[in-house]
Parts: C-alpha cells; structure tokens; sequence
C-alpha cells in the first residue's frame, strides 16, 4: 500500500465513491483492503466521539492516516434520535429497510408540522504519526411518509431537505454531495485530508 493512501474506515461502498468524489481522488481505499482489520465498536455517546474512535483505531492498525465519520438522522419528534444509533435503529447494524419501517412507524401519528429533522455527519482524521482533526457538517430538512427514490442509501429516500422538493434519494448523486452532511463535513476535512495526500 502506498504511504500517500489514506483509509477511510468503512466497508459501505456508497461512502466510499461518495468520499472519492468530494476529494477528486484515487488514493483512497476502504477496509476491504484489509480484509483481517478488526471492527470497532461505536460505542462513543456523539457522533465525533464515535468518528475519532473509529479514525484512531483503523490508523494505529494500518500505518496510514484514517478518515472515519458516524453520521446519522436527528428527528425532531423523537428527541434527536435516532442519532448515533441511525445504523442500527432496527437492531441490526446496516438494515436500511428495517430501519426506515421502524421510523416511519414510529412517526406514524405525529403531525406534518413536527416532521422536522436533520442529517449531522463528524468525519475525523487521524495521522498516526500524529495529528487529530475532526469537522461537522448538517443539513435540516423534514421527513415524508413515503419512500421516493432509488439513489442514496439509509434514510435518504425518506428525508427532503430544506428549500428543496425532492427526497436525497431522488437528487443526482452531484447535487447530493453539494448539500448533505457529508459532503460539508468531508469538504471541511479535505484540506487535511489533501495534505497527506500530496
């Protein structure tokens, strides 16, 4: 592996092209090319606690600067949650179907007006040579009671952001990344990220 790789501490492809497309680069790579890299635990209460957790342990394991986010949906009418429990709000990690039923059960009685909510992403950085920074990013928006739309992946076929009409699964995955909490999360990093790079 080259030393100017930088890992991004995921196996969900969709984050990773999403990353790669925001920093214009090739030289990322995701866990799976370290198929024996061990999983770590989100166990951290916020969503940089949970970034800088992943980061610091996926950059002592390789030898190479880590990226990691945890991101997740905050709903208005359930206290911010599901928050950092976003992956697994069904209980099983990932389960971007059980997940949506569930929420979409769960916000099944509260009225349109209290449909508010909003995606927050930190995505942190870690050298291990030395070095720690952590950016966030966020973007409000309300939910539907419908799914529309097949791009994106999570709960984006469920979420319109604000001053737009179309759910994040319907948008051109360009015009996701301009606006989402990702893309300004990861934008915010980039410059780091650039400098371990070059």
């Amino acid at each position: 592996m080259p030393a100017d790789t930088v890992v991004l501490a995921t196996r969900n492809e969709g984050k990773l092209r999403e990353l790669a497309r925001i920093l214009d680069t090739e030289r990322l790579v995701g866990l799976d090319a370290f198929p024996d890299v061990p999983d770590v635990p989100e166990t951290e209460a916020t969503f940089e606690g949970n970034a800088l957790l992943k980061a610091r342990a996926i950059a002592a394991y390789t030898g190479l600067p880590a990226v990691a986010d945890d991101s997740g949906l905050c709903v208005d009418a359930l206290n911010g949650m599901p928050g950092v429990l976003s992956a697994r709000w069904a209980g099983k990690h990932g389960d971007d179907q059980a997940n949506l039923d569930l929420l979409l059960a769960q916000v099944a009685d509260v009225p349109e007006a209290r449909l508010g909510a909003r995606f927050v992403c930190a995505a942190a950085l870690v050298d291990p040579a030395g070095g720690e920074w952590v950016t966030t990013g966020e973007v409000a928006g309300r939910l539907i009671r419908e799914r529309r739309g097949s791009g994106g992946f999570g709960y984006d076929p469920v979420f319109v952001p604000s001053g737009f009409q179309e759910t994040t699964a319907e948008m051109t995955p360009e015009a996701k990344d301009a606006i989402s909490h990702r893309g300004r999360a990861f934008r915010a990093l980039a410059p780091y990220i650039q400098g371990k790079l070059t």
